[in-house]
């Protein structure tokens, strides 16, 4: 609209300097003025033309300013857009980031109150355990020194009258008999040596019931053996050292190198 504007106003214009250029020419003759006033046209047509030239020129310029301009728009929309896109990338990223780190510090609190957790109950299970043999009676005997070596009688108790360790006081020097003060799994061992060319039937007995059984013999020495047993007692359960065949000729011995033991330890109550 400006452009077809600007041509009417220059044909206007030139209309104008036409008139007046008419209005202040002298007088001729006929010939001469038709002569004049056509080369005055031809110069103001030649004028149209280069106004008409430079205007489309101009037009054109325009043109290709626009389209650059509108090129120029279309990067710049295009560098926002990308921008744009970056930026919401680099959110997502930072977004992504801190939900990680926050799962990777719940993980590890969470790992460390289970440690925690676990760490607390072993050491209750510790406590618990130390209460307990705190609580726990020490219970033990060991006797030695039997003092009638003779075999010869079945169902005759060995008699150990020396208790070197008689820890809850269960083991009688006097009877050879060992009462448990609590009930509880124990161990006993026997340790006994057989006199020369006799033997040596004996067993452990609890609460008339045997539960191990030995017999030892040699032509030529003085043998030692030994037989034990591990068994849950009751409290109050008497345990002992019997023959458990008894003969004339059956004997124990002992001297300053071989000892007769009897011995038992609470294990676990």
């Amino acid at each position: 609209m400006l452009i077809s504007g600007s041509c009417a106003f220059f044909l206007l214009l030139l209309k104008y300097q036409f008139s007046v250029s008419i209005a202040n020419e002298p007088m001729c003759s006929k010939f001469a003025y038709d002569e004049q006033l056509l080369e005055k046209m031809i110069r103001q047509e030649i004028k149209v033309e280069t106004m008409q030239n430079d205007i489309k020129k101009t037009q054109e310029t325009v043109s290709i300013t626009l389209e650059e301009i509108k090129k120029t728009s279309v990067e710049v929309f295009k560098t926002l857009e990308s921008v744009q896109n970056n930026a919401t990338e680099v959110m997502k990223g930072i977004i992504r980031d801190k939900e990680r780190n926050e799962e990777i510090l719940r993980k590890t609190f969470e790992e460390l109150r289970n440690n925690f957790t676990t760490d607390m109950e072993e050491g209750r299970k510790v406590l618990i355990e130390l209460a307990e043999n705190i609580k726990k009676p020490s219970v033990g005997f060991f006797a030695h020194n039997v003092v009638d070596l003779k075999l010869d009688r079945t169902d005759k108790i060995i008699i150990f009258d020396t208790a070197t360790t008689n820890e809850g006081s269960g083991y009688d020097t006097s009877t050879g008999i060992f009462t448990a003060p609590v009930g509880g799994l124990y161990q006993f061992i026997v340790n006994y040596c057989t006199y020369i060319r006799q033997y040596s039937p004996l067993a452990l007995v609890l609460s008339g019931n045997v539960i191990a059984r030995s017999s030892d013999h040699d032509a030529d020495f003085y043998p030692c053996s030994s037989f034990s047993a591990v068994i849950r007692v009751k409290s109050s359960e008497k345990i002992w050292v019997k023959c458990l065949a008894g003969s004339s000729g059956y004997a124990l011995y002992q001297d300053s190198l071989r000892m007769n033991t009897f011995s038992g330890i609470l294990v676990n109550k």
